[in-house]
């Protein structure tokens, strides 16, 4: 016999895409509803595929939510489900456990929730196949949680449900800890798992495999975002194909301008490059984040007219679509060697001598490390992780003297 069944996480339903700031609240409002067009797009799949079943690996949700119609959203797409009958195995992850509307959500009989008090299986007698799960009591769970599953069913397919960070490796913090060695040992075909989002194939024997989130959230979570179609045959699994499902996309453009010899060849450059990532968005809404490097003549000018720029490569964006948006412009580029700039009066001023002295100067480097440090210590921990390992303080020294230039040029 041959089957399918869908592997999801992390739905997040209604959570905030962070880091977008609109000007335009038409655009801004394709990318609020990103998070609920990727769950329809994923029950679709589901239906559509003629999949066996659905597995969500926890956080369904981010926490509780503004109002209930963030739990009545999802319990009308899972019911599409249960109309079809195809039934859906969930955990709750640490974002659910936060979450106290979301505990007496009515959801229909196809719905299966693994108890937080301990693990517990689900068999499907049609496939033969056994889900074993838990789900998160409270948020943040760092004993021996995986423990307490049960071992494999000899001739069935056996399925582990699990929300966990793994050992911690991939930059999440410790929920639910183990190893890929405390998974094997249960003798499980395949390992269903949540919470990291980046998608990764851990494991192949057994299969032990992240799908990733369903739609990215932040500047980080680039690139395409879904779930995975697994493959059963004869009682084995022979193939873990990802599934493209997000309602928008982040991308990071990195365009080197070195050779550029004027600005609208600058300009020509960075817009074929949103183009590029709006065909490869595949028509979805896209966030792009630009960063400019090379060596060019223009650099103290780009780092003046930072926020000219940025409108302007906004409006280059919505040439390429109507909701590509520019949501960030780094300069990252550097200025060729020159002869030093020069004040027209009789003193002849040199500008460059005096900006580089000040870059060096030790009460100088004391006072914007301390100002960097106020501004870091009031940013959200994400925010200022980032901030931190950007240099901050030579980069603002660095810009700082290349704003001057720019503006005195």
């Amino acid at each position: 016999m041959r089957f399918s069944f869908i592997h999801a996480a992390d739905l997040h339903i209604d959570s905030p895409l962070i880091g977008l700031s609109f000007k335009d609240q038409a655009v801004a409002a394709r990318f609020s509803q990103a998070g609920r067009r990727a769950v329809e797009a994923l029950v679709n799949e589901v239906i559509t595929s003629k999949a066996a079943f659905l597995i969500i690996a926890g956080d369904v949700f981010d926490g509780d939510w503004k109002d209930v119609a963030t739990g009545l959203f999802f319990v009308r797409a899972i019911s599409e489900l249960h109309r079809q009958g195809i039934p859906a195995f969930m955990v709750r992850g640490n974002h659910d456990a936060d979450s106290l509307m979301s505990r007496d959500l009515p959801y229909p009989d196809s719905v299966k929730q693994f108890s937080s008090g301990k693990a517990e299986t689900f068999t499907l007698e049609d496939y033969k196949v056994a889900l074993h799960g838990r789900s998160f009591p409270t948020r943040l769970i760092t004993a021996d949680f995986v423990s307490a599953y049960p071992m494999r069913r000899d001739g069935w397919l056996n399925i582990g449900v699990l929300h966990t960070s793994l050992d911690g490796s991939r930059g999440h913090e410790g929920y639910a800890p183990c190893t890929v060695d405390d998974l094997k040992r249960y003798g499980y075909d395949y390992w269903a798992l949540g919470h990291v989002h980046a998608a990764e194939i851990i494991s192949r024997d057994p299969w032990i495999v992240f799908p990733g989130n369903l739609q990215g959230r932040n500047p980080r979570e680039t690139g395409a975002k879904g779930a995975v179609r697994v493959t059963v045959e004869d009682g084995r699994i022979v193939d873990v194909t990802p599934l493209v499902l997000d309602g928008a996309r982040w991308n990071h453009l990195s365009v080197d301008v070195s050779d550029g010899a004027t600005e609208r060849d600058m300009f020509d450059r960075i817009k074929s490059a949103l183009e590029a990532a709006q065909v490869e968005s595949g028509g979805r809404p896209l966030a792009a984040r630009i960063t400019l490097t090379g060596t060019t003549p223009l650099h103290n000018k780009l780092i003046a007219q930072h926020d000219e720029l940025l409108d302007e490569l906004r409006a280059a964006g919505f040439q390429a679509a109507s909701d590509c948006w520019v949501e960030q412009v780094k300069i990252k580029t550097s200025a060729p060697a020159l002869t030093a700039f020069r004040a027209t009066d009789a003193e002849s001023i040199d500008v460059e001598d005096l900006l580089s002295a000040a870059a060096t100067d030790q009460q100088f480097a004391a006072e914007l490390t301390n100002l960097v440090t106020t501004v870091a210590d009031k940013m959200p921990k994400d925010l200022r992780d980032e901030f931190i390992q950007s240099e901050a303080v030579t980069t603002l020294a660095a810009d700082a003297r290349a704003m001057l230039l720019g503006r005195l040029s």
